[in-house]
């Protein structure tokens, strides 16, 4: 037995080194949340600062309304994700279990879409929200208005359908026996009442994946909510930008933007390790050649 822990020691000491290495960016946050400036340009790297300084959590969060900054990324991550699941599962599903012409050929075009920069996308997608028809003052052909820009569903919009979450539920969907919709159309269900009523619910690992991964990318989104926000209205501004605040053109208050980002970090932790049961099935689904 002894042997075997000694065996292993090589192993767990590397593991705890990249656990360091990856975990030491946040304590390097935590610490310099809790300094003030004098300190952190006095005394450069600490861990420990002295003295310790916990008002500056409510400095950073008395700038501007935090509590709207995050309840607008929450609804806009969180519309997003649910939205998304639920589009990414019915399109995978028709991919993996219905035979329908030129099948193949779309499939192809949707692994193609994950090949394509966002950046590329970014002009498109702001042109398709400007002149979207009857919105925003504008008519049926997209012109006279503004479209959805300064909207929840202009930020919402481009989140909820994607290349990658479509090709996860499909090679989900595909390990599943054909016997299961044979059944299905025994009792007498049609294709969405057989998804509704029996994939979805067997769903969650590849769902509970899709979600961390599409709720922290809509979350940590910086780009579009910039490009769609022209006025910096309060009201839709989401928390990546908001953390600008804490910046001018003489200064970084680089207390007040560590306690503003640890508060928006503490977020996406909270979702991780909600859904964390469900990840690692979620990312290893499909993996199965066919």
């Amino acid at each position: 037995m002894n042997r075997r822990r000694w065996k292993n020691l090589p192993g767990w000491l590397l593991l705890s080194l990249m656990v360091f290495w990856a975990g030491f960016p946040f304590l390097i946050m935590l610490s310099v949340s809790f300094q003030d400036m004098q300190q952190i340009y006095a005394r450069g790297l600490s861990l420990l600062p002295k003295p310790f300084r916990p008002e500056i959590y409510r400095l950073a969060l008395s700038k501007g309304h935090w509590l709207r900054y995050l309840w607008n990324s929450f609804y806009v991550a969180g519309m997003a994700t649910a939205i998304s699941l639920f589009i990414n599962a019915m399109t995978g599903y028709a991919f993996a279990r219905i035979n329908f012409p030129l099948r193949r050929f779309f499939f192809v075009l949707v692994l193609v879409g994950m090949m394509i920069p966002t950046q590329v996308t970014l002009v498109p997608l702001f042109i398709l929200i400007r002149h979207f028809p009857l919105a925003g003052g504008n008519n049926l052909f997209g012109q006279g208005g503004t479209g959805l820009v300064d909207t929840y569903a202009g930020l919402i919009l481009p989140y909820i359908a994607g290349s990658f979450g479509v090709f996860m539920c499909r090679q989900f969907y595909v390990l599943f026996p054909a016997e299961l919709d044979e059944a299905a159309k025994i009792d007498g269900c049609s294709r969405f009442r057989t998804f509704l009523l029996i994939y979805l619910p067997l769903s969650k690992p590849v769902l509970g994946a899709l979600a961390v991964l599409k709720f922290t990318g809509a979350w940590n989104e910086y780009t579009w909510p910039l490009v769609m926000t022209n006025t910096g209205l309060d009201r839709i501004t989401t928390v990546q930008l908001a953390l600008t605040a804490f910046r001018n053109e003489g200064e970084i208050f680089w207390n007040q933007l560590m306690a503003a980002t640890l508060v928006s970090t503490a977020v996406i932790l909270i979702v991780f390790l909600s859904m964390q049961r469900y990840f690692v099935k979620g990312l290893l689904a499909g993996s199965i050649k066919e």
